[in-house]
């Protein structure tokens, strides 16, 4: 699973560059055969089992010791899943919009796959700092050599943000090395349950190291600069990817390691993140709701969704990060799906300014009735997908303190405000502008992309208890180890008030 997608690609690169279709088709097959694999996985994953499931385990180096080491538990099998489910719909929503260096394009795109299946697997702190530096190679050409105008400066913004805090993670990674002797995250974990060695003051600076990468990728208000530039600048497939996929390794991060690891530090940086979160819910649904481009208002709604994440996690409830992991699935389905619908309005007008439509519901039906349905995912309608993330978050952020959910509530009305408005100006009133009369709707490539998507989002809203069954074993041992460690603050001396708690 981890490596075939690298495979098409190493299959794609023997491929005449002139057999444009061949290379969609390779690229397509093999993305296809990665995401039945993934359900497969998905299937097979056993809720009840809390360890991690389909183990594989090889050295790797001998000094340091260093074990290709990869696993599945309830979080990363969703992640992956999500990635393979993300990956073969980029590639068709890339088929007509990519006409320039089509086999580079696909090569980076398969390549990108593996990073990201590759970060979600790792049980080796060095394996998995390899997969998140992969990773950037390959979505730094997709931005730089398919992007707009500004996409060499938002590529290079994009890896230079990133960099910055893979530096602090890899000095954690190190530290605990040197405390631990091993880079395996089970033993390291296992040791630093058994034996209580760290520091308190060394535990907050690791935590920092870690989090500091994780809060970059997120992004977490004010780490977020770089993101509506990759967003915008970015083609297609890379939004959707950016968006879906890369943008959840920083909250998937801080629940693989923030909170198990430096449990302590966590507890009392709390109060700190939480309030850092809700900023960035405000501050971004605000930023979006006076964009004039489409692509840069679902940019900024993205702060504002993975604040509501990251609140969840640092709520230190069960129902509340329960409600983060449903939400990042979410997110990726309903915003990889905003971004989808952007890039086949702009494949007709080749512009992305709102002033620029109004009437679409006229002239393209088939296409606004996908978008309404997508947007009111994104904004948290009942018996959508956005809904159920949204309301687990807020329930825990209540039982946690009551001023968390009430701030991020307003989060979810401004949520409706920036989207229904934006709907409004694009596809009501009357047609203004010619160029839109003769617009055509959503062809059967498009049609199946979109319905794939719709279908997802309403099953996701209806019945999402198949997705938080597999989480809940290891919820629950989160827990526990964050309950465990918590009496540890009694004798060690605090930042602050300690956040959270049950």
């Amino acid at each position: 699973m981890t490596f075939l997608p690298l495979g098409g690609a190493v299959v794609i690169a023997f491929v005449g560059r002139e057999r444009a279709a061949a290379i969609r088709w390779v690229a397509f097959l093999f993305s296809l055969l990665t995401f039945l694999i993934t359900v497969c996985l998905y299937f097979q994953f056993d809720p009840h089992n809390g360890d991690m499931q389909f183990q594989q385990m090889h050295a790797w180096m001998k000094s340091p010791i260093v074990g290709y080491h990869l696993g599945v538990d309830g979080l990363s099998v969703l992640m992956i899943l999500l990635t393979g489910f993300l990956t073969p719909l980029s590639v068709l929503v890339s088929w007509t919009g990519i006409n320039t260096r089509v086999k580079e394009f696909f090569i980076f795109l398969l390549a990108l796959e593996t990073g990201m299946m590759g970060v979600f697997a790792s049980l080796d702190l060095i394996l998995f700092f390899v997969f998140w530096e992969v990773m950037l190679i390959p979505m730094y050409f997709l931005i730089g050599i398919w992007g707009h105008e500004r996409r060499v400066y938002a590529a290079i913004k994009f890896v230079l943000f990133t960099m910055v805090g893979s530096a602090f993670m890899l000095t954690g990674i190190i530290y605990l090395y040197t405390i631990t002797h091993t880079f395996d995250f089970q033993q390291v974990l296992h040791h630093l349950t058994t034996y209580s060695s760290i520091p308190i003051q060394a535990e907050r600076w690791l935590f920092l190291a870690f989090f500091i990468a994780f809060a970059i990728k997120v992004p977490v208000f004010p780490f977020h600069t770089w993101l509506p530039d990759a967003h915008v600048e970015a083609p297609t497939a890379g939004s959707v990817i950016l968006a879906g996929v890369l943008l959840k390794m920083g909250t998937y991060g801080m629940l693989r390691f923030c909170l198990p690891l430096f449990p302590d530090a966590s507890r009392e940086f709390a109060p700190i993140v939480c309030g850092l979160a809700i900023v960035g819910i405000i501050y971004g649904a605000l930023v979006a709701m006076v964009q004039p481009d489409l692509k840069k208002l679902v940019a900024y709604s993205s702060v504002a969704h993975l604040g509501f994440c990251v609140l969840g996690i640092f709520a230190f409830r069960p129902e509340a990060i329960e409600g983060a992991i449903y939400q990042m699935f979410s997110h990726g389905v309903s915003t990889g799906a905003l971004f989808m619908l952007v890039g086949m309005l702009y494949e007709r007008r080749h512009t992305r300014l709102i002033s620029e439509f109004g009437g679409l519901a006229t002239t393209i039906p088939i296409y606004s009735t996908f978008f309404l349905i997508v947007a009111l995912s994104s904004l948290g309608l009942p018996m959508l997908n956005g809904f159920v993330g949204e309301f687990l978050i807020i329930v825990g952020s209540f039982y946690s303190h009551a001023a968390y959910a009430a701030l991020a509530s307003v989060g979810v009305v401004l949520a409706a405000v920036y989207l229904l408005w934006m709907y409004q100006r694009v596809f009501y009133g009357e047609v203004t502008n010619p160029k839109n009369r003769a617009l055509p709707d959503c062809d059967f490539r498009e049609k199946l992309i979109l319905t794939v998507m719709v279908v997802v989002i309403i099953a996701m809203g209806i019945y999402p208890q198949p997705f938080l069954r597999r989480m809940d074993r290891n919820v629950t041992a989160l827990m526990q180890r964050l309950d465990n460690r918590s009496l540890t603050m009694i004798n060690r001396t605090p930042l602050g008030r300690v956040g959270g708690g049950r």
